[in-house]
């Protein structure tokens, strides 16, 4: 018995919704990674990392760049494995506690009864790439958890070519770690530079 014409091209339409997924690419996932460094042995100085902000265009589990002027480009096959704000703030801590030879890191929110000795806020004001370089810009803050006293606040950008003519999604996580590993040399030197004026400062009269 034949079929009806609707009967006909219903069951055409499910057949080809089916082999068009049979074939949708398969997904690539990326994380960002820490320095290669040791890790620290020492209990000083106690870090808290966080909060870390990131702008809404990014704050979406595919990888997202730039593709010419306003343009963003989003991929739908390349995306991170694990909340980007969470994977910044995971290096941040990895990368700091090499620089400074510490183990006695904490991720905000922290116990308040106990608070580390210096934290850092991080808001990426920038993370982006296109066919010639990777960018990030960042404004941190440096502080004592304890007293909400600031030490510093800055506004620091960093940027790394990128190979011409060859650019893919899967430069992206790679060249954005390195960013975020100066960016953790950058707030490494500003917290030895405060445990030196602090140290003069109880050893003075």
């Amino acid at each position: 018995m034949t079929g009806t014409p609707l009967t006909i091209a219903a069951s055409l339409g499910l057949l080809l919704m089916l082999a068009s997924c049979g074939s949708s690419p398969a997904s690539h996932f990326y994380r960002l990674t820490p320095g290669s460094g040791a890790l620290g042995s020492e209990q000083q100085p106690s870090l808290g990392v966080g909060p870390i902000e990131i702008p809404e265009f990014l704050n979406r589990s595919a990888l997202v760049y730039s593709r010419g002027d306003n343009r963003l480009e989003v991929s739908g096959t390349d995306l991170w494995g694990e909340p980007l704000a969470q994977g910044v703030q995971r290096i941040l801590g990895l990368n700091l506690a090499q620089l400074l030879n510490t183990q006695n890191l904490s991720y905000f929110p922290w116990d308040s009864r106990h608070p580390p000795e210096y934290g850092v806020r991080v808001s990426v004001l920038d993370l982006d790439a296109d066919e010639r370089k990777a960018t990030l810009t960042a404004d941190w803050v440096l502080f004592h958890p304890a007293t909400g006293d600031v030490i510093s606040k800055r506004i620091s950008q960093y940027t790394k070519p990128l190979q011409a003519g060859s650019f893919a999604p899967s430069n992206l996580p790679p060249a954005y770690s390195a960013l975020l590993y100066q960016l953790s040399e950058t707030i490494a030197v500003e917290i030895r530079e405060e445990q030196r004026k602090s140290a003069n400062d109880q050893g003075g009269p």
